[in-house]
């Protein structure tokens, strides 16, 4: 009894030994349910039951021979990495079949169509016309189009090489490249030096400009200054007229004053002074010469002036006699 009831317990579990296995996480789990392709995403799955893929790239490459307008024979080597396009596993089932090795199968089937794709490019162009640049353009814009049919993700197309069979007609397309190498070289010289130049002259321009508005604001401030001290020259020169008229008004006051009243001429400190003069010498004459012919003769206070101060001297002289006898 007890033989049995341990078989029992341990069947399932040889079973699940046998049949289960962990998915890995660059595993893609597939089963067929109801006619459709459904992904498993327990952490164990029945292996007879389901399909496990790599969900890792696959890479491959290419070497096509095919010809250029005028049937020259061309070499084109090619790389492209594909990977399973998750949104498309039907498609891939359907052209790979339901084994692990779909994706290589498939990946098979895309190279024939890249193979075609670039004999069909190649016939339209002269091998002057063809490059590598060109060709890898053109397959991207196909092949990426056409990879969804297959099931398939591009990862990488690359034409890695591009060449004529015929090595006299490879020789000359490196010559030509080579000469249009170093013709694009001396253009991209010379582009350089026009630009210098050009450089050159719209820096010397700007100095030149900026030099010019510095003269300009020198010239200006010179100016300004000189305005200023013209002002200052002319403000000096009204003043000092100014002050001399008014000099003038006032010694003609004075004469005017002097001459209605003919005693304060004995105020003014010219006369002090001689008065002071005299009085200070003894025994000596104060001899004060006021030639009529140097004064005009029309001005009547000077004259008025001379006769009293010739009065002032004689009296002076005489009071001076008296003391010394």
């Amino acid at each position: 009894m007890w033989i049995i009831i341990s078989i029992l317990l341990f069947v399932p579990v040889i079973v699940f030994i046998y049949e289960y296995r962990l998915r890995k996480p660059d595993q893609i789990i597939l089963f067929e349910s109801k006619g459709r392709i459904e992904f498993r995403k327990s952490r164990f799955y029945p292996r007879h039951f389901s399909l496990a893929l790599s969900n890792t790239t696959h890479s491959t490459h290419l070497s096509v021979e095919a010809a250029a307008k005028g049937n020259l024979d061309i070499k084109i080597k090619l790389s492209a990495t594909v990977a399973v396009s998750i949104k498309n596993i039907s498609t891939l089932i359907r052209v790979g079949g339901w084994n692990t090795n779909a994706l290589v199968k498939s990946a098979k089937e895309l190279e024939i169509v890249i193979h075609d794709l670039v004999k069909e490019y190649t016939e339209k162009y002269g091998i002057e016309d063809l490059s590598s640049e060109n060709i890898s353009n053109y397959l991207h814009e196909k092949v990426n189009v056409r990879a969804d049919k297959f099931g398939l993700e591009i990862i990488s197309l690359t034409v890695q090489s591009f060449e004529a069979l015929d090595s006299a007609i490879s020789d000359a397309m490196r010559r030509q490249e080579s000469a249009r190498i170093i013709e694009q070289t001396e253009l991209l010289n010379q582009r350089a030096r026009i630009s210098a130049a050009k450089t050159k002259l719209k820096a010397d321009e700007e100095i030149a400009v900026m030099e010019n508005e510095l003269e300009l604001k020198k010239y200006e401030l010179k100016k300004a200054e000189l305005e200023k001290e013209s002002e200052l020259a002319q403000q000096r020169m009204e003043d000092e007229l100014k002050r001399k008229r008014m000099q003038l008004e006032f010694d003609n006051q004075e004469l005017e004053l002097l001459k209605k009243n003919p005693e304060l001429l004995m105020l003014t400190p010219q006369a002090a002074r001689l008065a002071e003069a005299s009085q200070s010498l003894k025994n000596a004459r104060t001899i004060v010469s006021l030639s009529p012919n140097d004064i005009s003769q029309g001005s009547d206070l000077i004259g008025m002036f001379q006769k009293f101060f010739q009065n002032a001297v004689g009296n002076s002289s005489q009071k001076s006699d008296e003391k010394n006898k």
